[in-house]
């Protein structure tokens, strides 16, 4: 066909994985943020190697980027949240999925990588301004915080809180 040759390429698809990590202050929690250069501010992650899980990439990289270990983490089980956007690379367009897990750390202080700039603990309040040009990591810092204020007085599962791929062939809990 004639028009093939005008269609715009298939998006790259691209999966990472990254934690969410915080810690209880007398404040409250304080979530780490990590600095990129400009304005850009988001959560520990990165790619997922051949092989790995999810939650293997995230601590990996955790550690990668902050210098925290698998040992100073406590990993939430039940928090496991998305991100997804699109945006353009010097070989076209990406639509990137991040799977962002939940962990409570005691350790302050991190060791920056050569991926950051910089890295900051912040209250909730503080953590959506550095976040609020980014839609997506937004949402999932707000689930987070949600996750940990419930603390054992959890939500009941809801499946319409799910992308629709994933609420397919789920059943409510009675």
């Amino acid at each position: 066909m004639a028009d093939d040759k005008f269609k715009e390429p298939k998006a790259k698809k691209e999966t990472s994985a990254g934690l969410i990590v915080y810690r209880q202050t007398k404040e409250g929690p304080k979530f780490l943020v990590m600095y990129h250069r400009g304005s850009y501010w988001n959560f520990p992650k990165g790619h997922i190697e051949q092989g790995e899980k999810s939650l293997e990439a995230a601590l990996r990289e955790t550690t990668e980027e902050t210098g925290l270990l698998e040992k100073d983490l406590r990993v939430k089980r039940n928090f496991k949240a998305h991100e997804r956007y699109q945006f353009k690379a010097p070989k076209g367009k990406v639509d990137k999925t991040v799977v962002l897990y939940l962990a409570e750390t005691k350790i302050e202080e991190i060791k920056v990588s050569y991926a950051h700039d910089g890295y900051g603990w912040f209250l909730y309040r503080d953590a959506r301004k550095l976040l609020a040009n980014h839609k997506e990591s937004l949402e999932v810092l707000k689930r987070a915080y949600g996750f940990i204020s419930q603390g054992s007085r959890r939500l009941p599962f809801r499946k319409e809180t799910l992308p629709k791929k994933e609420r397919q062939g789920l059943q409510q809990p009675s």
